[in-house]
């Protein structure tokens, strides 16, 4: 008997690390849905592009081990209705093919080999939505790019995989365009809007989706390192929703951005942070601004 306690202590300590994991999809949710919440989650742009080829399950895998909380990834359609991930409508810059997405089938596809970051052709291959859902599946949640045109489709993937509380829809439509598009799935995935504030109609648009939709978090974009009105939209959001803002290059944060934090962290993340209230930042680089925001105490 004694014997059998310790084979099932043993079967215990090895599955907990991976129970836990399990779960961790939901906490990032629990997270991202606490307005109030001073951690600061993380996206990363394709995946982690810097050790796997964008947008493949390797690059999701990479960057569920490192700690991010959120993956960024493209969906299109290929010429027999299939949903894939890949950013550009054409398959020349990311694998060994050349041509347009839509003029293959998922077979040609699939018979495909990525690239790396430099170019050089590794031995992945182009995943599906579903291969991409299943292999982060709660373990990380996903933003759902180029995807809005194809959310019926898209939604029953979520469906099929059980996946659709971890993922995250946005747009920068107004917010009548998306309720009345989109309305009937606001209650099944979260949506959030993207919302450019170098226009004059960039504080209006906030307001209008503060009153009537209450999104768990607004995208903001500005380009201008003197508009004010980043400033005061912090003090119209923050502690309501969250705010995320882009670090991947200049012109979508004031010229804060990943590569500038490489030598300043503290006055591009930092003044994002500190300055603007982001709570959720997209990045280029996710283990340089995990290390960062690890040391501040801003992540676990």
């Amino acid at each position: 008997m004694k014997n059998y306690k310790l084979i099932w202590l043993g079967i215990f300590c090895c599955l907990q690390p991976l129970i836990l994991f399990a779960q961790r999809g939901e906490t990032i949710r629990k997270a991202f849905l606490d307005p109030k919440s001073d951690q600061v989650l993380v996206v990363a742009h394709r995946g982690n592009w810097r050790s796997a080829p964008e947008n493949s399950v390797a690059a999701i895998d990479s960057a569920i081990q490192m700690g991010v909380d959120i993956v960024e990834i493209d969906i299109h359609k290929t010429k027999d209705g299939q949903l894939i991930l890949m950013h550009d409508d054409r398959v020349d810059r990311t694998t060994n093919g050349k041509g347009l997405i839509k003029d293959y089938t998922l077979a040609e596809i699939k018979k495909l080999k990525l690239k790396d970051k430099d170019g050089n052709l590794t031995g992945h291959t182009v995943p599906t939505l579903e291969e991409a859902l299943l292999a982060g599946k709660g373990q990380i949640m996903f933003n759902l790019d180029k995807a809005y045109s194809v959310f019926d489709e898209v939604y029953a993937v979520l469906e099929k995989t059980g996946t659709a509380s971890l993922v995250i829809m946005k747009g920068s439509q107004p917010v009548e365009t998306v309720k009345s598009e989109f309305g009937d799935y606001l209650d099944k995935v979260i949506y959030i809007p993207v919302i450019g504030l170098d226009g004059k109609d960039g504080e209006k648009k906030v307001r209008d989706y503060m009153t009537q939709l209450h999104p768990a978090a607004f995208e903001l974009v500005y380009s201008d390192s003197s508009n004010p009105l980043p400033r005061k939209v912090k003090s119209m959001i923050l502690g309501k929703s969250r705010i995320w803002y882009n670090t991947l290059w200049a012109s979508l944060a004031g010229g804060h951005e990943d590569d500038q934090a490489l030598k300043d962290p503290d006055g591009n993340y930092g003044y994002l942070i500190e300055e603007l209230g982001a709570r959720i930042l997209q990045t280029d680089r996710p283990g340089f601004m995990l290390d960062y925001l690890r040391k501040k105490g801003l992540h676990d």
